[in-house]
This record gives structure tokens, sequence and C-alpha cells, in this order.
């Protein structure tokens, strides 16, 4: 039976680049009032959900505050995708 060629023993590594890459544009911590802000809506919204469900705000329980609070968690967990 035939015996098949072995592989010849390259070098594995890819070549380096010619070039120095750039380095990354870093942009720094995210100031105090985006933090407060984002928390600040996630808290609201629970909060406005809470009295909504205990019939504080006027008319009773109502999808628009329920609506509102969940919209306010929304754009706090938004708002974390851009926290560095």
């Amino acid at each position: 039976m035939p015996v098949s060629k072995g592989r010849k023993n390259t070098n594995k590594r890819p070549t380096p680049p010619s070039h120095k890459p750039k380095a990354i544009d870093e942009k720094g911590p995210s100031p105090t009032w985006y933090v407060a802000v984002m928390f600040g809506l996630m808290a609201l919204g629970v909060v406005i959900i809470l009295l909504n469900y205990m019939g504080v705000f006027p008319g009773g329980t109502a999808n628009k505050y329920l609506v509102t609070g969940l919209a306010g968690i929304g754009i706090g967990f938004a708002m974390t995708m851009n926290y560095r």
C-alpha cells in the first residue's frame, strides 16, 4: 500500500502586519450625572409600577402607568450599554 506524503513543517504563525496598529481612542469613564440618571430612571420605573398596583394614582390601576414604568426601566437598561 502506498504511503502518503507527510505535511511540510511550516511556520504556523501568521505574518505580523507591516504597520503598527492605531491606538484605541479611549473616551474615559462615564460622568456622574449619567450614572445617576441611569439608576434614577430604573428606580423611578419600579416606583411607578408599585404605586400603580397599590392604586395611588388617580383613576386606580391603569395600563398607561404600567407602560410608563416599564419604559423608564427599559431606558435605564438601554443606558447601561453606553456606560463606561
